[in-house]
């Protein structure tokens, strides 16, 4: 894996006006194919299998008219103060509003609102229900034009007129969270290399990856019906991973060059190295997240795999078109004038970085750090006990908006049960009296306790198949009416003993009931499958036992704290203002399984960032502890700016006017978090520092198993080593330092000074070398590198540099950009 990457990586710098066009013309294809495609849609659920899905489809067969699975809309009528809506004046208002919602394109019916009894106790307050012929993704623009134009013509009438459910188009969203995130992104990069070139490569390449997988997503509506919310969950994960993966080869790049390297050399290096990590954690999250499909949820399986393509995009960017672009940057990318003093100590290897300084005091008390983070833990999880779940409606929706005003004043003048009516449908096709039974199941319901009102029973046309429509007294989210679900399914078995006949409920409540029923089952085969399949390549990844079931366990931890976290501010009301939660309720069910889903990827992500480092230096030969702190010094700095960024990303999505969007935007900014900054930079080295060897053993029969995928470079360095020449005289360009070489683990910097053929053959000749001139193809900077080399040697040397001069060339070139 890391030679192969390696050469990619070269072959990318060196060929990177090829690439950086290949990509342009994509983005141009995909652009253009996009254009005409039909978009997202709001994400309808469904679940087949289920009881509500079951009666949907009965529906659809006996009562076409009905328009079972069509989308709906709740218009809901208030009388200016001190007025009623039975006053001759405003009573031919409503009615004229109602007569234009009849004439409304693909509308199958309208209630009549003062016919059906559908005005309030009071006389203030009505409302019509209006149905559809189609889905809800497919009311078209003109039926929402006719309802904007009732409410505009109620208002005139001097009537307060909003609207509900889910044939009302939604507002457009802000864009304001994907700037603030971008924003943080690029001032936290700049602290971390000190340079705008160095800080402006991820943030570009990271733009254009997720343009590229947006627009993919938006072609791919061609062919699939794709919810909405997969590309605002693409959106969120590619832009915190791409930046992310192109921040760890960056990183790497510049420490190559510092250790001598020729910038294609150093580019090859950080992609055959770090690009072999970013292969494999973007692996753990595509994993992650195409796991959600296992669910059986149409909306979750498009979101996962949008998401996982998104994350796809983002390391072929960082492997392909971020190698291209270090090759046009050239040795502009070491430029650190935006660094601190101390910054710049800690660049000429002076004092300790403040990750050592942590790693050295978590290995010297890793019992007590590790009873403290595992304790705080442990307290944030203890919310978590009372999660209770259910999918959003139009309670969460933001303050002001139509639909939350329909909402609250249907509540006011009817009670919440009326925001989510029950449809009860008797199939009574196997009973001897199908009305008989029909009218036992009208019976049934009006005695249960939770039954606000009951609709009398429709008949489809051959008779034998009935419609009642239930309303409970409580909320559609709420327990009692869950439980009022379950009681009426109860009922069911008994009346079909009785008569014969079937009882099923549906309706949008039910259907969100049994969607929530549904993913509390899959919870915990969903988190066997995908933890399963990490830690498989995990194994591979660390050829060990313990860190994988290590990175597992802290993973536990960290989805069990953050739901705690989201049970105190979403159900509680802790810290609910800070946050901008103007109404608590139960978490939405599509969030715990989401959660796992995204999480588990972006925390196997830190696991293989800073543990692969550790395990580098380990297969090096250093000591267990000692490796552990050379891991936090190469990598601790780099992991810790990448999950600043991935916090930012998501707390920008707490801007977000949706409950479902910023219990996301909270829960995955406090799970990376807790897992970078206590699992992963506290929890991981504590562990590791109390089993010494242990961490890293592996049985020899497993060991001799499983393929080595050499992540950490070992291969990939032997390689070079052997492919160097024996010590020998060799020429260099007159003018330029003795110290040509970057030491005997680099072996392509002759190619930089003496020119290249594509089969990557160094010409070398006897006869003097010309004037330095910049050749054809060279890696820009390259000029400058020299000029430094020269002046560090504070000498030039003739074209036949002789062996013994070697071990002080090597000695320097370990930092040819430090001044003496």
């Amino acid at each position: 894996m890391a030679t192969f990457l390696y050469r990619l990586g070269r072959l990318s710098f060196r060929r990177r006006r090829v690439v950086v066009m290949l990509w342009v013309a994509v983005l141009a294809a995909i652009g253009i194919g996009a254009m005409s495609a039909p978009g997202t849609s709001a994400g309808a659920l469904s679940v087949p299998g289920t009881q509500s899905q079951q009666a949907i489809d009965l529906l659809r067969k006996e009562f076409p008219q009905a328009s079972a699975d069509g989308a709906t809309a709740r218009v809901v009528f208030e009388a200016p103060s001190g007025q009623k809506l039975t006053s001759a004046a405003n009573k031919a208002a409503v009615e004229s509003l109602v007569a234009k919602l009849e004439k409304s394109p693909q509308v199958s019916g309208v209630t009549d609102p003062f016919a059906g009894g559908l005005v309030s106790r009071s006389g203030t307050i009505a409302y019509t229900q209006v149905s559809y012929k189609v889905a809800q993704t497919d009311v078209s623009g003109a039926a929402h034009a006719v309802q904007t134009d009732v409410v505009a013509q109620g208002e005139k009438a001097g009537l307060k007129v909003s609207l509900g459910g889910n044939a009302v188009k939604n507002e457009a969203t802000s864009k304001a969270a994907e700037l603030i995130g971008v924003g943080v992104a690029a001032v936290v990069l700049v602290i971390t290399f000190g340079s705008m070139i160095a800080a402006g490569l991820p943030l570009l390449t990271a733009i254009l990856g997720v343009a590229a997988a947006i627009l993919s997503v938006t072609l791919a509506t061609h062919f699939f019906d794709l919810a909405s919310s997969s590309t605002t969950l693409a959106l969120m994960l590619g832009l915190a991973v791409a930046i992310d993966y192109a921040l760890f080869i960056v990183s790497r790049y510049r420490n190559e060059i510092r250790d001598g390297h020729a910038p294609e050399e150093a580019c090859g290096r950080a992609v055959g190295t770090a690009g072999s990590a970013v292969v494999f954690a973007g692996l753990t999250v595509i994993v992650a997240l195409s796991g959600l499909s296992v669910i059986g949820i149409a909306m979750l399986t498009s979101m996962g795999l949008a998401s996982a393509f998104a994350v796809a995009v983002a390391v072929v960017i960082a492997l392909t078109l971020l190698p291209a672009m270090l090759g046009f940057a050239g040795m502009r990318i070491m430029k650190n004038t935006m660094l601190t003093r101390r910054m710049k100590a800690l660049e000429r290897g002076e004092g300790e970085s403040m990750g050592v300084r942590w790693a050295r005091f978590v290995t010297r008390n890793p019992v007590k750090v590790l009873v403290v983070s595992v304790a705080g833990l442990a307290l944030l999880a203890i919310p978590a006990m009372s999660l209770k779940m259910a999918l959003n409606d139009d309670s969460g929706k933001p303050p002001g908006t139509t639909q939350r005003i329909a909402y609250d004043t249907l509540s006011e003048g009817f009670g919440p049960g009326f925001n989510g009516p029950l449809t009860v449908v008797v199939d009574a096709r196997d009973s001897e009296n199908p009305k008989a039974a029909a009218q036992d199941a009208y019976t049934l319901l009006g005695k249960l306790d939770d039954v606000a009102a009951v609709r009398p029973p429709s008949f489809n046309e051959a008779g034998d198949v009935a419609l009642i429509g239930a309303v409970p007294k409580s909320a559609p989210t709420s327990e009692a009416t869950k439980d009022l679900v379950g009681e009426i399914r109860d009922h069911g078995a008994a009346l079909h003993q009785d008569t014969g006949a079937d009882l099923m409920v549906t309706g949008l409540t039910a259907v969100n009931i049994d969607v929530s029923t549904k993913l509390s089952d899959a919870l915990i085969p969903y988190l066997a499958i995908v933890v399963g399949l990490a830690l498989v390549l995990l194994l591979l990844v660390f050829r060990s036992i313990v860190i994988p079931l290590k990175a597992a366990l802290g993973f536990l931890l960290s989805v069990v704290s953050t739901l705690g976290v989201l049970v105190a501010v979403f159900q509680w009301g802790w810290l609910k203002d800070v946050f901008g939660v103007d109404q608590t309720g139960p978490i939405v069910s599509l969030l715990p399984i989401l959660l796992i889903g995204v999480v588990f990827g972006l925390a196997m992500d830190y696991e293989v960032f800073l543990v692969s480092r550790m395990r580098e230096e380990y297969v090096h030969g250093t000591e267990p502890t000692q490796a552990i702190v050379e891991g936090f010094r190469h990598s601790g700095r780099v992991v810790t700016a990448a999950a600043v960024i991935m916090v930012s990303v998501f707390s920008g999505f707490l801007l977000d006017s949706e409950a479902l969007i910023k219990s996301i935007g909270l829960g995955l900014a406090a799970a990376v978090f807790l897992d970078a900054f206590v699992v992963r930079m506290t929890i991981v080295p504590a562990v590791m520092a109390l089993l010494g060897h242990r961490s890293w053993a592996l049985p020899a029969w497993l060991d001799r198993v499983l393929p080595n995928v050499d992540v950490e470079g070992e291969k990939l360095r032997h390689a070079l080593e052997a492919e160097q020449p024996d010590p020998a005289p060799e020429p260099v360009l007159a003018g330029v330092a003795a110290g040509a070489h970057a030491g005997p683990h680099d072996h392509s910097t002759p190619q930089a000074f003496t020119g290249v053929h594509a089969s990557g053959v160094t010409d070398v000749t006897d006869a003097p070398a010309p004037a330095p001139q910049a050749a054809p193809g060279k890696p820009r900077g390259l000029s400058r590198f020299k000029r430094r080399l020269a002046r560090g040697a504070d000498a030039t040397v003739a074209a036949d540099t002789t062996e013994p001069e070697a071990p002080a060339r090597r000695k320097f070139l370990k930092n040819p950009l430090r001044r003496r």
